[in-house]
């Protein structure tokens, strides 16, 4: 590590969202459709609108379909800039979680292609 430099607080290491991953979610106050601009096995990294801002702590709903299968998941928002919104996953089923990874794997190929 570099002299001044933070270490991450990150457990799984994030992958690009292709132009292509899109994500319905669901909370209290909103919901929409956003696209993917990040993802890990923790959680991902949404594009939103600014009226589309969320409380950090807010419990959110996830429902995206990959090639890999439907990927269904609670979150929470742990970070909020404008237009992009932080997402951690807290709830996800065995079925969802293995498509997730699937998901994961594709998209670790797809990134280390020239």
């Amino acid at each position: 590590m570099l002299s001044g430099q933070n270490p991450s607080r990150r457990f799984t290491s994030r992958v690009a969202g292709p132009p292509d991953l899109w994500v319905f979610w669901n909370c209290k106050k909103h919901d929409g459709l956003s696209r993917v601009l990040d993802v890990s096995v923790g959680g991902l990294c949404l594009s939103i609108e600014k009226s589309e801002r969320m409380a950090v702590g807010e419990k959110v709903h996830l429902n995206f379909l990959a090639p890999e299968g439907q990927i269904r998941t609670d979150a929470i928002v742990r970070n909020v800039r404008p237009e992009r919104l932080g997402l951690k996953f807290i709830a996800i089923s065995e079925e969802d979680r293995a498509h997730l990874t699937a998901l994961m794997t594709r998209l670790r190929n797809l990134s280390r292609l020239p």
